[in-house]
């Protein structure tokens, strides 16, 4: 230990009246960058706005642990789609701003949910003007179009994109400016119109989370806006849902859902709480995941992925990602890549960089992930994670580099300068330089 400093278990944080201890530490005192906001901490403590264990001495001298968990009200089962005109009626709905896309409409979803939506007797208004990868023009005319339709209330259903979208088009209708002037942690000021999210993949999570991502097209990379506004009133979770993607969207969603455990698992601001969620949620992507992409229609696997994206969710909503997402978050900005297949190519490399830094996490992810580690040391168990998620990336056809998603090397410095602002990068269990990053960019080619 160094001097009185109490470390607090599994999170590396520490209360540290003497200044940090050696090794990388979240916040250190002193001024920090997270995403386009300078914060001051005065000791070392977690990021503003971070869910995590926070250390103080009780007065009989016993240490206190603290911890905080946000979650939305959570409707989970098969036809639970037919609750989402009840459930936006609960919460104040008049007039529903529905949020979805092509893919959806054409698979009959938003329909479906305009019908239960009027059953309750509520208007609706559709807007579907958004891409895989949202950006902040689409945002804009969202915002624009529910001032317009005199709608109270936002629903989305589709995947991770118009979940975003839906969030983000919350934000400028009840705060105005622009979506940039959010980007970062806790800048929101104003609430939010009510909110019911019903995912049609496994795989975003955002659902639950308090994260918002969209795209810049400016500078060309991924926004980052957390805050504990963004979590909805309401997330409705049907696995039914998910019969219509097709296999190669279920393997990226999917990808995605096992890097938010594995990413929410070793981060230094997890906690019990979500270690629980994240640990779960990996054992059921590592037994399901295989057979969901093999078979569409096999619905016990479709329902446990639903439920395996839906634990990732809530782990990472409360205790942040890591380097693997504030990499992808620059590529896809760039590239207009699906988020799973990027996170795919960088995942193990990313592993690899920390896995001297949490090697009882990585061996524990080891074994949800089904590895036999019994006589092997600590080190050693760990690195079998790595071999999991590998084999598990072949398994599902999702072994590109980079370069096979068309990634250029040029742009490697320039994504690996903004990856260093990305909030995500704050709870990564090992300090990154631009260095590192840039040799992590350069492996996943």
């Amino acid at each position: 230990m160094h001097g009185n400093c109490t470390r607090i278990q599994n999170t590396g944080l520490a209360d540290c009246p003497q200044g940090p201890p050696p090794g990388p530490r979240l916040l250190q005192p002193g001024w920090h960058r997270i995403g386009n906001s300078w914060y001051f901490s005065s000791r070392c403590s977690v990021p503003p706005g971070m869910n995590t264990w926070t250390s103080s001495r009780h007065p009989k001298g016993n240490a206190v642990n603290i911890s905080k968990f946000v979650t939305p009200e959570i409707i989970f089962g098969r036809g639970s789609l037919s609750q989402i005109g009840e459930s936006a009626a609960r919460i104040g709905a008049s007039k529903v701003f529905l949020v979805s896309d092509e893919g959806v409409i054409k698979a009959g979803w938003a329909d479906m949910a305009r019908k239960y939506l009027q059953t309750a007797g509520l208007e609706t208004e559709v807007f579907s003007s958004l891409t895989t990868n949202p950006k902040d023009f689409e945002v804009t005319e969202g915002a624009q179009r529910y001032l317009a339709s005199g709608c109270d209330a936002l629903v989305a259903v589709g995947g991770g994109s118009p979940t975003d979208v839906a969030k983000a088009i919350a934000i400028l209708a009840s705060n105005g400016g622009r979506l940039q002037d959010y980007e970062g942690i806790n800048k929101i000021v104003h609430p939010l119109p009510p909110m019911v999210i019903v995912p049609s993949t496994a795989g975003a999570g955002s659902e639950v989370s308090q994260f918002t991502i969209i795209v810049d097209t400016v500078r060309k990379l991924k926004m980052s806006i957390i805050s504990k506004s963004l979590i909805p009133d309401i997330a409705i979770v049907d696995p039914e849902l998910l019969q219509t993607k097709d296999s190669l969207l279920a393997a990226a969603t999917g990808l995605d859902a096992l890097t938010h455990g594995i990413e929410s698992y070793v981060s230094l601001a997890a906690t019990p709480l979500t270690d629980i969620h994240a640990l779960k949620a990996i054992q059921l992507i590592s037994r399901y995941l295989r057979r969901a992409v093999a078979d569409r229609q096999d619905m016990e696997a479709n329902t446990n992925m639903a439920m395996a994206s839906l634990t990732a969710g809530m782990a990472f909503s409360n205790a942040i990602l890591g380097a693997t997402h504030a990499m992808t978050h620059q590529v896809d900005g760039l590239i207009d890549q699906h988020h799973g297949e990027t996170n795919a190519s960088i995942l193990p490399h990313v592993m690899e960089f920390n896995l001297a830094s949490a090697p009882e996490r990585f061996r524990e992810t080891a074994i949800a992930m089904g590895e036999e580690v019994a006589g092997l040391d600590t080190l050693a168990a760990a690195a079998l994670s790595i071999r999991a998620v590998k084999g598990l990336i072949r398994d599902i056809g999702l072994a590109k580099g980079l370069s096979q998603l068309g990634l250029q090397e040029e742009f490697i410095p320039l994504l690996s300068r903004n990856a260093l602002k990305d909030a995500c990068l704050v709870t990564n269990p090992r300090s990154a330089s631009f260095e590192d990053i840039v040799a992590i960019f350069r492996k996943s080619m």
